[in-house]
This record gives structure tokens, sequence and C-alpha cells, in this order.
């Protein structure tokens, strides 16, 4: 009788199957290729390959969604020890101005192609914000405020982290062909590139000097994102009010990031022994966390949705990119 009830109604079993798929994703990301493509897709396309060939068993559904919602917004908090606001606040207002520059830049570009492709609109949003803010952390926490089916969510977040990928890999490549300064190279890196992991790839090519300034320019983005999702959340609600009467709902985990941000910029790092294993130890366990959350966004997504879908959303985000990359580097260079 208890193994029936732990079979109905627990959500551990779901959660275990998100947690081995994560586990999975993250050591098949060890591998020389799937190393630079990173835990998050290659976790999404696994669920997504289970999902089609096992489907999804009573037992799990409720544990996976339990992971891409709860410890969806779970690692968005935990995200939150990741930025430093004292570094945004030192560089100051022509920083935020540049990056709230490419966050307008991404997403009316991508809207316009989108249109113009006659691409998934939902799709296009997401993807649109991801390459303006912080990619699948801010397809994440922007989702549960656009109403965003989960299987979109998963589908953007994997597309963003591929795209990136893709990005920071020939940044790396370019980088010698380059006649600029490693601080030059590093803040187009952190102004154009999709993920702060991204950011980071292609911003220690260039040295000390270069990783550091790709992750000041990186961090103004995703200091962005709670203003910005304050401010989409405002335009959803006056929107609403003319066509439905269904409520937004306060995304409160973002409270949550702005705390531990608090948090992680005026106590741990200035007063914490070992701030920066214990922030290195954080980011991981935030990593981990935001994989299992997307395998079980993944296991929602059908590989139909992939085929019919996605490719004209991909060719939008990729042509975008391209010119994200191009406008950033005239003004930097």
């Amino acid at each position: 009788m208890n193994l029936l009830i732990f079979r109905q109604n627990s959500f551990l079993p779901g959660v275990l199957l998100t947690f081995v798929l994560a586990g999975v994703g993250f050591l098949l990301a060890k591998l020389p290729i799937l190393q630079q493509v990173g835990p998050l897709a290659v976790t999404i396309a696994i669920a997504v390959l289970f999902r089609h060939f096992f489907g999804i068993p009573e037992i799990f559904n409720k544990g996976a969604k339990f992971s891409a919602k709860r410890l969806l917004r779970a690692a968005i908090i935990l995200f939150g020890l990741q930025l430093n606001v004292q570094l945004i606040m030192a560089e100051g207002f022509p920083l935020l101005l540049r990056d709230l520059l490419v966050i307008l830049f991404s997403i009316g570009t991508m809207m316009v192609l989108a249109k113009w492709l006659k691409a998934d609109r939902g799709l296009s949003l997401l993807l649109g914000i991801g390459t303006g803010i912080c990619g699948a952390s801010a397809i994440a926490a922007v989702s549960p405020i656009l109403g965003a089916k989960e299987k979109d969510t998963a589908l953007s977040a994997g597309i963003i982290s591929i795209i990136g990928t893709f990005f920071a890999i020939a940044y790396t490549l370019l980088r010698p062909f380059l006649p600029v300064e490693a601080e030059a190279y590093g803040m187009w890196a952190g102004l154009s590139l999709h993920e702060v992991a991204h950011a980071v790839l292609a911003g220690e090519s260039g040295g000390e000097e270069s990783l550091s300034m790709a992750l000041l320019a990186k961090l103004g983005r995703v200091f962005l994102l709670v203003p910005f999702s304050l401010l989409l959340i405002a335009l959803m609600k006056r929107h609403q009010d003319k066509n439905t009467s269904t409520q937004i709902p306060f995304p409160w985990f973002l409270i949550g990031f702005i705390l531990m941000s608090i948090a992680g910029s005026f106590i741990v790092t200035p007063y914490m022994p070992n701030a920066s294993s214990f922030l290195n130890l954080s980011s991981s366990v935030t990593s981990f966390v935001l994989t299992m959350a997307m395998a079980g966004l993944g296991l929602n997504v059908s590989l139909k949705d992939l085929t019919e879908r996605a490719w004209k959303p991909i060719l939008a985000v990729s042509a975008t990119s391209i010119l994200l990359s191009i406008i950033t580097a005239l003004i930097v260079f």
C-alpha cells in the first residue's frame, strides 16, 4: 500500500529522473565535442529523446513538473549570487546604457525577423530576450511572466544554448586575428554573447583583462534582468486589462534573486573567507539545479515541435546574433 501511494502521489520519482538526466548530461558534456556545447543543451536533448522513445510514464509526471517549475525558480534565485552589484555600480551609467541598447536591439530585431519569416511569435520573443539579456536564465525568468508553455521554454533554452556556444567558439577562433586590445575584445564578447558561460569561454581566450571585461559587460546585462521583468509585468497587465481578466502572477523568485545578489555583493565577497571558492561552488550547484529544471522542461518537448516550429526561430535568432556581433564590434572597436 505504501509503495502504491509513493508511486501515485510522490514527486520523488520524477525529480530523480531529472537528476539522472542532468547527471548524464553533465558527464556527456565532458566529452571533447560536447564540452563546448555544455550540459544544459545536452540534457535538454537527452530529455527530448527520452520522451520520444519511452514516453512519460505517469509515475514521473508530478516530479518532472516540480523540477520544471520549482527547481527552475530556485536556480534563478541562486543565480543572483553570481551578480556583483558593486562592480556594475562602479562602472556606472555608460555600461548599463550599452547593455540596455543591446537588449532593445536584440528583442526588436528578433521580432522583426520573426514577423518577416512568419516564425512562431512566442518562441521568437523568448529567444530575443535570451539573446539580449542572459540566455537560458533570462528565458527561465520571464517565461512565467509571459505565460509561456513549458515546451516553448525548453525549446528556446536549448536553442539559445547551442547558438550561443557556436558564437563563443567562433569568437575564440577569431581572437588571434583581431587587431584589438584585450579589454576591447572582452567588452565585445560580454556585450554580444548570449550566456555568462559563453562570455567566459570567449573572454578567456584574450587573457585575464579580456575575461574581466567580458564578465563586467555581461553582468551588466544580467543586472537589467530584474527591471526588464518588472517592465514586462507592467506591459502584460496593461495588455490583459483590455482583453481578459486573467491576472499576471508576480514572479516572487525575482525578489530572491535580488536578495541573493545583495548578499553576494555586500556580505559574501567582502567578508566571507574563501569567498571565491564558495561562489564557484554555488555556481556549480546553480548550474546543476538549472539543468535538472531543463530536463523537466525537455520532457514536455516532442521532436515534432522541434522540426515543425523551431527552424524559423533558429534562422531569426542566428541572424539577430550575427547583426548584434557586427554592431557591437563597430561600437567597441
